[in-house]
């Protein structure tokens, strides 16, 4: 078997070297996140130039991915750097300060947190280490009491429990990391804290116009991790072209307990919307330290990989981590031997289904031919990739290779669950494209003589949204 889940890997200080890069690429790395909450434009010009080279050398095409790091919710920084709250204690975060905190206030990156609090509103700081609780806003000040203390450190991160921070979702650093961004034309770009649609179209909206001297438009992932996010999911996914299970601030909001559910909500209805999904955060976080993940991880990436989502990510642990090639490794190990375990049920997935576009259906009609016929492949003729996508939202056990002429796509189709992309000159002639398709999956040792596979093409060649043909073929026949 050839693992479908895909594995997204961030860049950092740990992985920022061109030998390293290369091994994580060749250990099964298809998508590099750069994220933007780090480094300077030009820091990013030059990491997305690395990725290139870098795949080029290790001769497997990866997307990248550009992670905007949306509005900052944070504490100011403390006088040696950080402060001991104790339980019961008052603290006062001051939207107005601009001194050095202490152990009784400190300054907010935020300043319409008075604004958007209350008496009685639950504060989380730190991914919820500590947790303070409002008890009166006085102008720029909200005084609170320390229900849970701890250590707090300069420019820890600040939710309210339930939601409800009116930050917007694109700050004037998004709209210049847009730019950059689209400078380098990244495959897909990540909106963080979406909080409705129109957030994410006012996003495409900016990424189209900044991609446009090029022609080039990225994919939107939006990054779910505000509980207002939840009720609008279905507009939301209309938006985009896929979502991000961001467990992190989305646990913060809504309480620990609450997210796995949430994440297996948040796959099935972005596979049912024909999007793709990326499952994240803490995935392998002990690998940031240790040399083997821990078994609660084993689970929790293969559980992901069980529901069906597109992708599993890492973050710090290939960034900052001791293990980046090793991380990714073990993930892509855990990911294969999940996939071996999965039930495919594609004539349930198929019952009572409607297709309203040809294209679609004879996507539909190579998967369940290629299972009831026990096909050796799935092959799809495409320019824009939607075949692949299409197919790509169905469990089955039979490889799809995406063959086309357009590198973008190529590139785009890195991300799709079960999808590996070739690239392959374009042809007007059918029969010749068809001879062209076979030559290099036999080239490639994918097919053999005697296998026999499933192609699908659009006549006339070389248009997107065109694929209206279905054959089975079988190699040297």
């Amino acid at each position: 078997m050839s693992r479908a889940t895909k594995i997204v890997a961030t860049l950092g200080p740990a992985s920022s070297s061109p030998e390293v890069l290369e091994r994580m690429i060749l250990a099964g790395v298809d998508v590099v996140r750069l994220n933007f909450s780090h480094g300077t434009a030009q820091d990013h010009i030059d990491r997305a130039r690395l990725v290139r080279e870098a795949s080029e050398r290790a001769g497997r095409q990866v997307a990248i991915m550009a992670d905007l790091q949306g509005p900052k919710i944070r504490v100011g920084r403390f006088e040696g750097g950080k402060t001991q709250l104790e339980p019961g204690q008052r603290f006062i975060l001051d939207a107005a300060w601009t001194d050095l905190g202490n152990n009784e206030r400190v300054g907010l990156d935020y300043k319409e947190l008075p604004r958007d609090v209350k008496p009685g509103d639950t504060l989380l700081l730190n991914d919820g280490l500590i947790v303070l609780t409002v008890e009166r806003v006085v102008g720029d000040e909200v005084h609170t009491v320390v229900r849970l203390g701890g250590e707090l450190s300069n420019n820890k991160g600040i939710n309210k429990q339930g939601g409800g921070l009116t930050a917007p979702a694109l700050t004037a650093k998004d709209m210049e990391d847009i730019r950059t961004a689209m400078s380098f034309q990244c495959e897909y770009l990540a909106v963080s804290f979406p909080k409705n649609a129109t957030d994410m179209e006012m996003a495409r909206q900016l990424a189209n116009v900044a991609g446009e001297p090029w022609r080039h438009k990225p994919g939107l992932i939006a990054k779910i991790e505000r509980s207002e996010a939840i009720p609008q999911l279905e507009a939301i996914l209309k938006a985009s072209d896929g979502i991000m299970v961001a467990r992190g601030d989305l646990a913060v909001e809504v309480g620990n307990a609450a997210v796995p559910a949430l994440q297996k909500r948040m796959i099935r209805m972005a596979r049912e919307m024909d999007k793709v999904v990326i499952t994240a955060t803490q995935m392998m976080e002990s690998m940031i330290v240790n040399p083997v993940p821990t078994r609660a991880e084993v689970s929790d990436v293969a559980n992901a990989v069980l529901d069906g989502t597109d992708a599993v990510m890492l973050s710090a642990e290939t960034a900052t981590g001791k293990y980046p090639v090793e991380t990714v490794e073990h993930m892509a190990l855990i990911a294969l031997e999940a996939e071996r375990a999965e039930d495919i049920s594609l004539d349930a997935d198929f019952t009572n289904k409607r297709f309203g576009r040809i294209d679609q259906s004879i996507a539909m009609g190579a998967l369940f031919t290629a299972h009831h016929l026990g096909c050796k492949a799935i092959v799809a003729l495409t320019e824009s990739g939607s075949t692949a996508l299409w197919m790509s939202r169905h469990k089955i056990h039979v490889p799809i290779y995406a063959l086309t002429s357009q590198p973008l796509s190529q590139r785009k189709m890195a991300l799709y669950r079960n999808v590996h992309p070739m690239l392959m000159p374009s042809c007007t002639d059918r029969d010749t494209a068809l001879a062209k398709a076979e030559a290099l999956l036999v080239e490639q040792g994918l097919l053999r003589p005697g296998d026999t596979y499933a192609i699908t093409c659009g006549e006339p060649m070389g248009y997107p949204g065109g694929t209206n043909m279905l054959k089975v073929c079988r190699v040297g026949g």
